[in-house]
């Protein structure tokens, strides 16, 4: 599969996310938009009318006083996208839910039932959950490691998966002559007995018109980019350059190709920020009236601890070395990032400040300049093999207005974006495919018509398990 045209989501964090402590004082924004379903809706068709693929909704369960303002106060993401779902006609609605603290059953059942509220527009954006704290609300002690997070999430994955396809697509005839409600021989139980996970299901409720939702998945680590390369349809990231947006994407397929995936099934969208000014130079004033209004270097010292398991880094020098007795911490959190700022200080000897100040300081932003500007730089990534599409943080609802009314046109004028959306369902318009149900497809691969299953036995169907 070969992506003619970009793909482009939106993330909808009302007061403000990280970095942005200072978004709400926006006088375009409610001042309670981040619990506003009609806010999360008017944005979303806005969306929607501009034919973007999908809103993601972004979340954590676990905050401090120091957390950005939209994660003290926010909508849970299933029910929240379960409204917007009614609000809503063919736009992707994509939600995170970490695989760590939700137990199988549960999340593909939530899952399951957006995507027939959708008629097929959901989407999983699968996360291990950095937050450590997270553990002590759900009654844990400590975190977990990283080798089980991201042991039992590929686990989690596949028995989400396998509980998905407990009815074939024609289990139920709902026959009112013969009186049959069921084809009994077409409902099947997973038996799943793994390492992490017992479930024996079958899940109570039919696939959708997409047959599955989509997965999607964001990290950064080698297990990340692992996870990523073995479940994601798409996977979320970052990127400074073209050259790391190529690198990380290449790195992605490679490893995709190594498990025996299609690299052209998984597709990379990097977030992005951006200014839309009349001007250039307008857009760079507009770049930096907003990052003068959320700098602060106390406000950034207290997010800054947030990858450290939320260390108060108050308690130190902050023009003395960078603490050394710190070294330990984020080891089960953001143990990528941290491990990154370790080495640049290593590397350079930094002070506490001048390490926030590296880490967190807002800089010169690439997508920054007139509609003109900002539609070349999209397509010089999207071409270039960067990506296969781009997933915006709306900092600002004006700016998002601008990018919808100005850049949006542009891209389609050379051909980079629909005008129409090509299908009713989230796959459809992503281009992915529609996963056969694997009992359906065993059942013709008994009959010699179709492929086996994939190895991972977490995708193999449990046929002595079939209920009858």
């Amino acid at each position: 599969m070969t992506q003619s045209t970009m793909k482009l989501g939106v993330v909808l964090t009302g007061a403000g996310g990280p970095g942005h402590p200072k978004t709400w004082l926006d006088e375009d924004l409610p001042l309670d938009s981040s619990v506003d379903v009609d806010w999360y809706t008017e944005y979303a068709r806005l969306a929607e009318d501009a034919r973007f693929d999908l809103v993601f909704i972004v979340d954590s369960q676990f905050i401090t006083p120091s957390s950005p303002p939209h994660y003290l106060n926010r909508l849970e993401p299933l029910t929240l996208l379960s409204a917007l779902a009614a609000r809503t006609t063919h736009i992707g609605l994509v939600g995170t839910a970490t695989t760590s603290y939700n137990e199988p059953f549960t999340l593909a059942r939530q899952f399951a039932s957006l995507d027939l509220i959708s008629h097929g527009r959901a989407g999983w954006n699968v996360v291990t959950t950095g937050d450590g704290g997270t553990a002590r609300n759900y009654g844990r002690d400590e975190h977990y490691d990283y080798d089980h997070r991201y042991g039992r999430a590929h686990e989690h994955v596949g028995v989400v998966r396998g509980l998905w396809d407990s009815y074939e697509d024609d289990a139920f005839p709902r026959d009112r002559a013969t009186g049959q409600f069921l084809d009994p021989t077409k409902q099947h139980r997973l038996d799943h007995h793994g390492e992490y996970l017992d479930v024996e299901g079958p899940l109570n409720i039919v696939r959708s018109e997409q047959g599955q939702p989509v997965i999607f998945q964001a990290g950064d680590s080698d297990q990340g980019r692992d996870l990523g390369a073995a479940i994601g349809e798409g996977v979320f990231t970052h990127a400074s350059s073209l050259e790391q947006a190529t690198a990380f994407r290449d790195d992605i397929r490679s490893r995709a190709t190594a498990k025996g995936r299609d690299a052209d099934g998984v597709l990379v969208l990097p977030g992005i920020q951006w200014f839309i000014g009349d001007t250039d130079e307008h857009g760079r004033e507009l770049e930096r009236a907003a990052q003068a209004r959320d700098w602060n270097f106390d406000r950034a010292l207290a997010e800054f601890g947030r990858s450290f398991g939320w260390h108060d880094f108050s308690q130190y020098d902050p023009d003395a070395p960078f603490p050394a007795e710190t070294s330990a911490l984020g080891e089960t959190s953001w143990k990528t990032q941290t491990d990154r700022i370790r080495a640049l200080v290593e590397a350079e000897g930094l002070t506490l400040r001048q390490t926030v100040e590296r880490v967190s300081a807002p800089k010169p932003g690439y997508f920054v300049g007139s509609a003109t500007t900002v539609a070349d730089r999209l397509e010089e990534w999207f071409r270039g093999g960067g990506t296969d599409g781009f997933l915006l943080h709306m900092a600002a609802p004006s700016q998002f207005r601008r990018f919808v009314a100005e850049v949006v046109p542009i891209l389609r004028e050379r051909g980079l974006f629909r005008s129409e959306y090509e299908a009713s369902t989230l796959r459809g318009n992503l281009g992915l495919p529609i996963p056969e149900n694997r009992y359906t497809a065993a059942r013709r691969t008994a009959d010699g018509t179709a492929p086996s299953l994939p190895v991972d036995a977490t995708q193999q169907p449990a046929t002595a398990g079939a209920t009858a």
